[in-house]
């Protein structure tokens, strides 16, 4: 493993410096105890080591919770936007080839087709007022939920090819299944997004953890002397860390370098369904 790969990301990590930073700050707070130990009042110093072998059992099983939970979120997110990658590039070839027979509703479903991705990119991240292209903004004004309005205009499409007996039952029925797909990755997303693990969990996590890492360096500095300082630092470290990446993890459409890269999915779809349609 290089070394630049262990050290470079406290640099250029927003997260694990910060992280880096709060484990410095408990190696600066470890030295309290061990100033005791060599003065005075070091006969007052009774806290047993073995204390925190109690209080890691109740830590690590409230940890591997909290991890394994915000990382299911982040990876039921992505095979969302895996499947809909997929639902895009089946959706633009049946509709090119089924549906689509004059130019204007093939550079309609086109446009729809690589607005959606988009459209769900920043209605995720609550920007769909804002931060919207305009082009998108022209095809769905006045309207409060910007991916479905997208999906109901492809649904006009399809629409007006059964009605002028371009498409059958079974073909409407084929479209149909890729169409229903769009809104299904978009409630899944939505769901992900407004359901934030329990808090009843999360305050019991940073509340042991916080116990732990106080109670830590008083624990050791009889046995440890000096060296509680980097083992403070260290343990100080992945607590914190855990915590704060699970943080991060739990919401995974956001701009964090933990997150998905929702730009580089919207832009490979973009190619896809250009591709497809011969663009």
């Amino acid at each position: 493993m290089p070394f630049r790969d262990v050290i470079a990301p406290l640099v250029a990590s927003r997260t694990l410096g910060k992280v880096a930073l709060l484990a410095l700050g408990m190696g600066a707070y470890s030295l309290l105890p061990i100033w005791k130990e060599y003065t005075r009042f070091a006969d007052t110093n009774n806290m047993p080591s073995q204390m925190h072998a109690a209080l890691s059992l109740v830590l690590g099983c409230l940890l591997v919770f909290r991890t394994n939970t915000a990382y299911n979120r982040w990876w039921e997110a992505r095979t969302l936007w895996g499947t809909l990658v997929n639902t895009s590039r089946n959706a633009a070839i049946k509709l090119n080839q089924i549906a689509c027979v004059t130019e204007a509703d093939r550079l309609q479903a086109r446009q729809l087709l690589i607005a959606f991705p988009v459209a769900l990119k920043h209605h995720l991240r609550g920007e769909t007022a804002t931060r919207l292209p305009d082009t998108i903004r022209q095809m769905t004004r006045g309207t409060a939920h910007v991916p479905q309005s997208l999906i109901h205009q492809l649904y006009g499409i399809v629409g007006r090819a059964k009605k002028a007996g371009i498409i059958d039952g079974d073909e409407l029925r084929v479209l149909d299944t890729e169409l229903t797909r769009f809104l299904d990755v978009c409630g899944g997303c939505e769901r992900i997004q407004k359901t934030r693990i329990v808090t009843s969990y999360r305050t019991f996590a940073r509340q042991c953890i916080v116990l732990v890492l106080l109670t830590l360096p008083w624990g050791m500095a009889h046995d440890f002397g000096w060296w509680t300082v980097p083992l403070t630092i260290i343990v100080s470290y992945f607590m914190i860390g855990l915590e704060v990446v699970s943080e991060h993890v739990e919401e995974p459409f956001g701009y964090d370098e933990d997150d998905l890269d929702l730009e580089a999915i919207c832009a490979g779809i973009e190619a896809s369904v250009n591709e497809v349609f011969g663009v």
